[in-house]
C-alpha cells in the first residue's frame, strides 16, 4: 500500500441573494436620519462585499481588464455583470478608500526620506505621468499631467523638510536642496559607456569602487564628523574624475551630470535612514509599468482617480505584509 498525497482546492461555493434588514430613525426635534446596516450590507449598489472585494483585486492585482474580470466571475462563481458594472465596482471602492487614501498622503508629507520616481503615461491621447512617493511603510501614486514641481508642492507640501531620493530630474533640485541622487542609475549609465567607449573604463571602475567602499562605511554608521569627512573625500575624488578633459563626447556629457549633482551624490552618508539608491520607488514603479502596458492608456480623468487610489492603497497594504481580501473587507465595511 502507497500514499500519494496531492494538494486540492474545493469548488468555489455558488452565488448567493442576501436579504438585507436596514433600519432608519428620523430625529422629530432635529430632522437628522440614522441608518442601521448590517456590516456585510455595501453602502450602496446590489453587489456584495466580498464582489467587490474580489472584482477589486481581480482588476488591480491579477491585471485583468474588465471584460476578463466579468469572464472570470461568471466562471468561478456564476455571477453575470458587464464590463461597464466592473468599472463601476472599483469606482465605488476608490470612493469608499478616499479617507484612507488621505492617511497615506499625510504620513508621506511628515516622512523624513521619500523615494520619488515618474514614468509617462497616455489619458485620453494626452501625455501624462503616473508619480510614485513610497517610504519604507507607505506607497503613494498620483496621476497628474505635469512633470515639475508643482506636483512636488502638492504632494509633500511646501514646508517638506524631509530628504527625497530621486533621479537627475531638474523639478526635484528646483523643490528642495536635500537630495540623494541615486546611484544605481549613474552606475548603470557609467557600465553602459564603458561598454561602448574604451576611454570611459577607467571612470566606470572608479565610480564603482567608490560606492562600494563608501556603502561599506554607511552601514557601519560613522559618527557625524567622520561621515562629513568621508563625504567630502568621494567628493573631491568624483569632482576629480568629472573634470578631466575627456574626448568622447557622451563621455562629457556624462561628466557634466556628475558635476551638475555634486552636492546630492553622497547625502545617504551625512543623514541617517537615506538610501543611496532610488530602487524603491523604481520597484514599486513596475506594477504601474506594467498595468500601463496592458490598459494601453486611461479613457479620462475618473479612470486615473480610481487607478491612484485603489492602487495606493493596496500597494501599502501589501508593503505592510497585510492579508489584502480580508483588509480590504474590513475598510468596506467602515
Amino acid at each position: 500500500m502507497d500514499h500519494r498525497i496531492v494538494e486540492e482546492i474545493s469548488n468555489p461555493a455558488p452565488r448567493q441573494v442576501i436579504d438585507f434588514l436596514e433600519y432608519s430613525w428620523e430625529c422629530s426635534e432635529c430632522g437628522s436620519q440614522t441608518v442601521s446596516r448590517h456590516p456585510d450590507c455595501p453602502p450602496g449598489g446590489r453587489l456584495g462585499k466580498n464582489v467587490l472585494v474580489q472584482a477589486t483585486l481581480m482588476k488591480f492585482q491579477e491585471r485583468l481588464p474588465h471584460r476578463k474580470v466579468c469572464e472570470a466571475l461568471e466562471r468561478t462563481y456564476g455571477l453575470q455583470v458587464t464590463p461597464a458594472t466592473v468599472l463601476d465596482v472599483t469606482r465605488r471602492v476608490g470612493g469608499w478608500l478616499q479617507p484612507e487614501y488621505m492617511r497615506i498622503l499625510r504620513r508621506i508629507r511628515f516622512a523624513e526620506v521619500v523615494y520619488v520616481d515618474e514614468t509617462g503615461a497616455r489619458v485620453d491621447g494626452v501625455r501624462y505621468w503616473i508619480w510614485v512617493f513610497t517610504t519604507r511603510s507607505d506607497t503613494l501614486i498620483v496621476i497628474r499631467k505635469g512633470r515639475g514641481k508643482r506636483v512636488l508642492g502638492e504632494i509633500l507640501g511646501d514646508d517638506f523638510r524631509g530628504v527625497i531620493v530621486c533621479d537627475g530630474w531638474r523639478s526635484y533640485p528646483n523643490f528642495t536642496g536635500r537630495i540623494q541622487r541615486c546611484w544605481a542609475r549613474l552606475l548603470r549609465e557609467a557600465r553602459y559607456l564603458a561598454e561602448h567607449v574604451d576611454e570611459a573604463r577607467p571612470l566606470s571602475e572608479a565610480l564603482h569602487e567608490l560606492y562600494r567602499r563608501l556603502n561599506v562605511a554607511s552601514m557601519d554608521r560613522p559618527p557625524p564628523g567622520e561621515a562629513a569627512r568621508l563625504a567630502e573625500e568621494a567628493r573631491a575624488l568624483m569632482e576629480a574624475w568629472a573634470g578631466r578633459p575627456y574626448e568622447a563626447g557622451e563621455l562629457r556629457r556624462f561628466a557634466a551630470k556628475m558635476l551638475n549633482g555634486l552636492g546630492h551624490w553622497f547625502t545617504f552618508l551625512t543623514v541617517p535612514g537615506v538610501e543611496a539608491t532610488n530602487n524603491r520607488a523604481e520597484r514599486a514603479l513596475r506594477e504601474l509599468v506594467v498595468q500601463r502596458k496592458i490598459m494601453g492608456c486611461f479613457r479620462n480623468g475618473k479612470g486615473t482617480l480610481i487607478c491612484e487610489t485603489v492602487m495606493t492603497v493596496l500597494s501599502t497594504w501589501k508593503q505592510q505584509g497585510r492579508d489584502l481580501p480580508q483588509t480590504l473587507g474590513e475598510a468596506l465595511n467602515r
